[in-house]
C-alpha cells in the first residue's frame, strides 16, 4: 500500500510532466464516460515532448500516476512497427497481457491477429498495437475516467511518434476517447472519424466479437477493416 509521501511524490511528478508537455489547465474528469483526448493533451508540436516511442516509454517510467499501478504486474506499453501505416488502439490489458507485458496476446489478441493477418492480409508485426490505459483494470472492467486521463498524454505521444496513415479503434472506450464523443458503439462502428487529421475507423473490440460470435458481427468487422485497406490503397 503506497504511503501518503508516495502519493504526493507521484502527483508532483505527474504535474511536472503535464507542465513540460504544455498542459496549462486541467479540467476535472466527468463522473462517467471517457475524457476526450483533445482536452487532455497539447496539440502535436506544442511541447508534447517529441521523440520516438523509446522517448515516450522513458517518460512513462515506472508509472504510478493512477491506482491501476497498485495491482499490475507489467506495464503494457504497446508493440509493433514504429513506422506502421495502421495503428490499433484497444481498451486496456487483460490477464494475459498483464502477465506478459504485451498487448493483445490472450483470446481476444489471437482473434485480432487473425483479423490482421487473414482479413487484412498483412503481418501483425507490420502494424502497431496499444491501449488507452497501460495497466490492467481489476477484473478487466472498463477504465475509469481518471485512469484514462492519466494515460492519455502517453497514448497521444505514441500516436504522434508512429504517425500512422490510419487508426483503428477497438471498442467504445478507445473510440469515445479519441473522437471525444459519448455514443453507443453500434452507432460509431464503420463510420470514419478523425483524430488530429488521421483517419480513424471504429470497429468492435475482439472480446465483443468473441462474446457475440455471429455471422453479422464478424461481417461488420471485416467490412471495417476492408474500408481501412481501401483507404490506404487510395492514398498510397
Amino acid at each position: 500500500m503506497p504511503t501518503n509521501e508516495d502519493i504526493l511524490r507521484c502527483v508532483r511528478e505527474h504535474l511536472v510532466f503535464l507542465c513540460e508537455s504544455g498542459v496549462l489547465e486541467i479540467a476535472a474528469p466527468a463522473k462517467a464516460g471517457f475524457p476526450p483526448a483533445a482536452a487532455q493533451v497539447p496539440e502535436a508540436g506544442a511541447g508534447a515532448g517529441g521523440g520516438g516511442l523509446d522517448a515516450v516509454r522513458g517518460a512513462l517510467g515506472d508509472c504510478r500516476r493512477c491506482p491501476l499501478a497498485e495491482r499490475r504486474r507489467h506495464i503494457v506499453f504497446g508493440e509493433g512497427n514504429p513506422a506502421a501505416d495502421i495503428l490499433f488502439v484497444g481498451e486496456g490489458p487483460g490477464e494475459d497481457e498483464d502477465r506478459t507485458g504485451r498487448p493483445f496476446v490472450g483470446r481476444a489478441g489471437q482473434l485480432l491477429t487473425q483479423i490482421i493477418e487473414k482479413g487484412m492480409k498483412i503481418p501483425r508485426a507490420d502494424v502497431y498495437i496499444c491501449n488507452i490505459v497501460k495497466c490492467r483494470p481489476p477484473g478487466n472492467r472498463v477504465p475509469l475516467a481518471e485512469e484514462v486521463a492519466a494515460c492519455l498524454p502517453f497514448l497521444v505521444r505514441q500516436i504522434e511518434a508512429v504517425h500512422p496513415r490510419a487508426i483503428v479503434t477497438l471498442g467504445r472506450a478507445a473510440t469515445c476517447t479519441l473522437l471525444g464523443v459519448q455514443e453507443p458503439m453500434t452507432r460509431l462502428r464503420g463510420r470514419w472519424g478523425s483524430f488530429r487529421g488521421i483517419p480513424l475507423m471504429p470497429t468492435f473490440h475482439p472480446s465483443y466479437v468473441l462474446r457475440r460470435y455471429t455471422v453479422e458481427v464478424r461481417r461488420q468487422v471485416y467490412e471495417d477493416t476492408l474500408a481501412v485497406m481501401r483507404l490506404l490503397e487510395r492514398v498510397s
